[in-house]
C-alpha cells in the first residue's frame, strides 16, 4: 500500500513537473498563430506573423551577430579552459595554483551584474588609457563571454581528466614520446568529447547571455537576446512568440538528432560487444 501511494505520488509530482515546463512552451506557439497583434486576444488562426518576423532585417542582423559571437567564444573558450583543466590536473602542486583555481572558479559563483559591470569599467579605463576599444560591440561581447565560458570549459575537463587513466600516457612517455606528442596524440584524442561538450556549453551559455552583454555592447551591436528583452518592454508582439516558437523547434530538432546519434553508438557498442563475446 506504501509502495503503491509513493508510486502515485511520484508520477503525480512528475506530471506536475512536466507541465510546469513545457505547457508555457505549448501555449507561446499556440499564440504564435494568433491573427491579432494583441497577444492574449485570439483573433484567428494565420502565419502572418512568421512572415513579418523573416522580413525583419533586425532580426537577422541580431541572429548572426549572436551566432558569431557563440561561435567565436566557444572556440576559444574551449581552448582556454582546456589548458587551464590540464595545468589544474596534469601540474600537480605547482606555485599558486589555490589563487589560479579560485580565479578560474569565480567566474562560475559571480553574480552576472558584478561581472558586466567590472567588465564595462575594464573597457572605459583602457579607453582612455591605451584608445581601445573606440567602441563596445563584437569585440567586447566576445572577450566578456569568453571570461565566464572558460570556467565551465575547465571544470568539464577537469572532471574528466580526474577519471581518466594515464596508462596510455604514461606508456607513450616510457616509449620514448615527448610530452608535446603525448599531449597531441593521446591526451587530445581521449579528451575529445569533454571538449566537445565543453564548447557546446560555451556556445549555448553566449547565445542565451542577455546580463552581461546590456553591460558591454554599444549602439549598433544588438545581440538576439537583447532584442527580444527590449521588444518584450514594448509590449508583447506575436511576432516575438513566432521567433520563440523558431528558437523552440531547433533545439528540439537538435535534442532529437543527439538522441539518435547516442542510440546509434550505443547499439553499435553492443553489437560489438556480442561480436567479441561469441568469438
Amino acid at each position: 500500500m506504501n509502495n503503491g501511494r509513493k508510486s502515485r505520488f511520484l508520477f503525480t509530482a512528475t506530471c506536475f513537473g512536466i507541465a510546469f515546463l513545457y505547457v508555457p512552451m505549448i501555449l507561446l506557439i499556440f499564440y504564435s498563430f494568433n491573427k491579432s497583434r494583441i497577444v492574449p486576444v485570439w483573433g484567428g488562426f494565420s502565419t502572418k506573423w512568421y512572415g513579418v518576423l523573416f522580413e525583419s532585417e533586425e532580426v537577422w542582423e541580431a541572429i548572426a551577430l549572436s551566432l558569431k559571437i557563440a561561435t567565436v567564444n566557444a572556440s576559444f573558450a574551449m581552448i582556454l579552459g582546456t589548458l587551464a583543466g590540464l595545468a589544474l590536473v596534469r601540474f600537480g602542486r605547482f606555485k599558486g595554483r589555490t589563487l589560479f583555481s579560485g580565479m578560474i572558479s569565480a567566474p562560475l559563483v559571480m553574480p552576472e551584474v558584478i561581472t558586466g559591470l567590472s567588465l564595462l569599467l575594464l573597457f572605459i579605463t583602457l579607453k582612455e588609457f591605451v584608445g581601445w576599444p573606440d567602441q563596445r560591440g563584437f569585440t567586447t561581447i566576445t572577450i566578456a563571454h569568453i571570461t565566464f565560458s572558460m570556467a565551465y570549459v575547465a571544470v568539464i575537463i577537469q572532471s574528466r581528466l580526474t577519471g581518466m587513466a594515464q596508462d596510455l600516457e604514461e606508456a607513450a612517455q616510457d616509449l620514448g614520446a615527448k610530452p608535446l606528442r603525448v599531449l597531441i596524440d593521446i591526451t587530445l584524442p581521449l579528451l575529445a568529447p569533454g571538449m566537445l561538450a565543453g564548447w557546446l556549453l560555451a556556445f549555448t551559455l553566449s547565445l542565451d547571455d542577455l546580463i552581461i552583454a546590456s553591460f558591454v555592447t554599444g549602439p549598433g551591436a544588438v545581440t538576439l537576446p537583447i532584442l527580444i528583452y527590449s521588444r518584450i518592454r514594448l509590449g508583447l508582439r506575436p511576432d516575438i512568440n513566432a521567433l520563440a516558437t523558431i528558437i523552440i523547434l531547433v533545439v528540439a530538432i537538435g535534442v532529437l538528432v543527439a538522441a539518435w546519434v547516442m542510440f546509434r553508438q550505443q547499439k553499435q557498442r553492443e553489437l560489438e560487444l556480442s561480436m567479441s563475446e561469441e568469438a
